[in-house]
């Protein structure tokens, strides 16, 4: 469920007109409901009632401060995986008992900053990771939180480009080695073993794969209690998908994720983190982007969009699909029109879709992507010296910048020419 319907005529963000948003900050940009983010936050902390939990949002996911704000009064903690990150979080108010730092790559310079500035635990990949950890932290004469990311080879189903759990993908330390190097931790000064983590992709409709992992986890989970470490937390990773097309089958709420939690690890004692980002900020946010031209090809008609491949990645980078609406609302039966809908950079991968059947628009029309909240304002660039668009976030009757475009002098000015040139 959003917060993104039609009323009289118009699509709303909340109570406020998209139409409205449009004619204040100009198009494209991103729009985001406070109200379903926190819905979809509280859906995972209910799910996870009566259990000892954190539920940390995954900010790869939608970094914007003032998300983060909103989440993490509401009680979230934060997933960070880099140095930029944690610094947004704690920029946004979160408490370092609240981060937990993931990611394969951690340099000396991001641990130094956060063992220095507050962290829960870092989720360790790999034992160079953990040596370069037990310098830093022995270096400050303090001890590091650590849970070992361990990779259970269990095949999530999805895209290949976010499958993190099979032992071809570069994340984490085999299973079957666990037990070594968690021996290897005990030994490390600086380190202090907590827990377990484990994180096995993104974008799963079936909870199967979460299942045969957490029961690898919990296998585990006793193996390394009976080699005398203490494990108290473990870290299930998010990875939970939503139904990008309306069409499709939905995917498992969070309620049977929760209850099929608590029957793999539940009676193992420990405290569970978990990691959503997708399914509490994907369907929270919309594209919202205007029609430049309507452009009629030899077998086709294209939608030539102000939004751009720089400005939404997905469908080029994973043939993501993204429901396209109009922000009129169409009258009942209106004529419809097949589309190749397109961006205005110059490469034949900016395509958002290709036949996509629309109500017919005009130029000027304004035309919205559904389930834009996750990995769209994030992953966006400057390509064709495109400026970054704006971020809006709504509450009730009101809405606010949270990113303001850029002027062209602002993005020009950035680069420095030599005086040697």
């Amino acid at each position: 469920m959003d917060h993104f319907l039609y009323r009289d005529g118009q699509l709303m963000a909340e109570d406020v007109a998209i139409a409205d948003i449009a004619a204040q900050v100009g198009t494209p940009f991103y729009v985001y409901s406070s109200a379903t983010l926190l819905r979809h936050f509280k859906l995972f902390d209910d799910a996870l009632a009566g259990m000892d939990h954190l539920v940390c949002f995954a900010m790869k996911s939608l970094s914007n401060q003032a998300v983060l704000k909103l989440l993490g009064d509401a009680g979230a903690g934060m997933d960070v995986v880099s140095g930029g990150e944690y610094r947004r979080a704690r920029a946004a108010g979160i408490p370092g008992d609240r981060i937990v730092f993931s990611g394969i790559g951690k340099t000396r310079e991001e641990m130094h900053t956060a063992l220095t500035g507050g962290i829960r635990q870092f989720n360790v990949e790999s034992e160079p990771e953990m040596q370069a950890l037990s310098a830093v932290a022995t270096e400050l004469g303090v001890d590091a939180p650590i849970t070992v990311r361990v990779n259970p080879d269990v095949d999530a189903k999805t895209h290949a480009k976010i499958s993190t759990g099979k032992k071809e993908d570069k994340f984490g330390i085999p299973i079957s080695r666990a037990r070594e190097v968690y021996a290897m931790a005990a030994s490390l000064p600086g380190i202090k073993v907590i827990g377990i983590d484990v994180h096995i992709g993104s974008q799963l409709t079936d909870l199967e794969p979460f299942r045969l992992a957490y029961r690898k986890v919990a296998e585990l989970t006793e193996q390394l209690r009976a080699d005398g470490h203490e494990i108290t937390r473990l870290d299930l990773g998010g990875g939970l998908g939503i139904p990008y097309a309306r069409s499709n089958e939905a995917p498992p709420l969070p309620s049977e994720y929760g209850a099929m939690v608590q029957e793999e690890v539940g009676h193992l004692g420990c405290e569970i983190e978990i990691e959503p980002g997708r399914l509490i900020s994907g369907n929270a946010g919309m594209l919202v982007t205007g029609v430049i031209y309507v452009k009629s090809g030899e077998d086709r008609k294209f939608l030539i969009l102000d939004a751009a491949m720089n400005d939404l990645i997905r469908p080029a980078m994973y043939e993501a699909h993204h429901d396209i609406i109009p922000v009129v609302e169409p009258a009942p039966g209106a004529e419809q029109t097949e589309y190749d809908i397109v961006g205005p950079v110059c490469e034949s991968g900016d395509t958002f879709a290709k036949g996509r059947m629309l109500p017919t628009v005009a130029a000027d029309d304004l035309i919205a992507f559904r389930s834009a909240g996750a990995y769209g304002a994030v992953m966006a660039s400057e390509y064709n010296s495109r400026p970054l668009i704006p971020e809006v976030l709504v509450h009730g009757d009101q809405f606010a910048v949270i990113r303001a475009r850029p002027t062209f002098d602002e993005m020009i000015n950035r680069d420095t020419i030599p005086e040697w040139l």
